[in-house]
């Protein structure tokens, strides 16, 4: 198949629109430390096929997030790293060998739950967010990923718990969602889904992303840490309103 810059499912209008959606969105999840993968899965869904969306958004998160790893790669908490990492594996194979599509509603309602528990409820006890904690959080998360690729949210607001200044959230989130997406390429490659139609436009939605971040880690510098941790706690209360609003949607059609 002939490497195309523009899949058939899009127009020329279209890819550019969603190149700069892509700068976009990087940018406000490199200021706020999430948000722009939500966002941009919302908008590529207006156009992008089901089959698709979530393979092809998922490299191009794999991606963007590779991009703030890079550039933030001194803010990384190694120690959260290291136990996360087997998690991603584990999720991975689980998702492997149970590839199927969970109704809406129900990732929905629990994403958006949780998420507003980590915010707004008591803080997780220490022994959660030691390295088992971290595991079954990696574990989980990686499995849900498979199937909604908007769990960035709920790793977010785990993440969270753990002490640590704006970089540091920023960074190790950053990894922790590189590592999620990243074996997406395989699980889907396996599942029989063909990048090669959609190869040229990730790669430009992926260098476009990395301009975002540069612009938005800019941003970061600005804002103190408590000003950050405040708009963290908002962006993530409002992606889980709009999580909520969807599940009650979806159950009532």
């Amino acid at each position: 198949m002939e490497l195309v810059l523009i899949p058939d499912s899009l127009t020329t209008g279209i890819v550019a629109f969603l190149f700069i959606c892509s700068i976009v969105t990087s940018m406000v999840t490199a200021s706020f430390g999430v948000g722009g993968g939500l966002l941009l899965l919302v908008l590529m869904a207006m156009w992008v096929p089901p089959a698709a969306i979530i393979p092809v958004h998922g490299i191009i998160q794999f991606a963007s997030n590779g991009g703030r790893v890079v550039l933030t790669w001194r803010n990384i908490n190694w120690k959260v790293l290291v136990a996360f990492i087997p998690g991603v594996v584990a999720g991975s194979l689980l998702g492997t060998l149970l590839l199927v599509q969970l109704p809406a509603y129900i990732w929905q309602l629990t994403i958006a739950l949780f998420v507003l528990y980590l915010c707004w409820g008591p803080g997780l006890p220490k022994a959660v967010l030691g390295s088992a904690g971290v595991f079954i959080a990696a574990t989980a998360t990686t499995f849900i990923g498979l199937f909604v690729g908007a769990t960035g949210p709920l790793v977010a607001a785990f993440i969270k718990q753990i002490k640590m200044d704006r970089f540091g959230i920023v960074a190790t989130q950053a990894a922790a969602m590189a590592l999620q997406h990243a074996p997406k390429a395989v699980v889907f490659g396996f599942a029989g889904f063909v990048f090669q139609e959609w190869l040229l436009f990730i790669v430009g939605m992926a260098l476009f992303g990395f301009v975002g971040t540069w612009l938005g880690l800019h941003v970061l510098r600005t804002i103190s840490n408590k000003y950050f941790h405040r708009l963290f706690n908002v962006v993530l209360t409002l992606l889980s309103v709009r999580l909520l609003w969807q599940a009650g949607s979806s159950m009532l059609n």
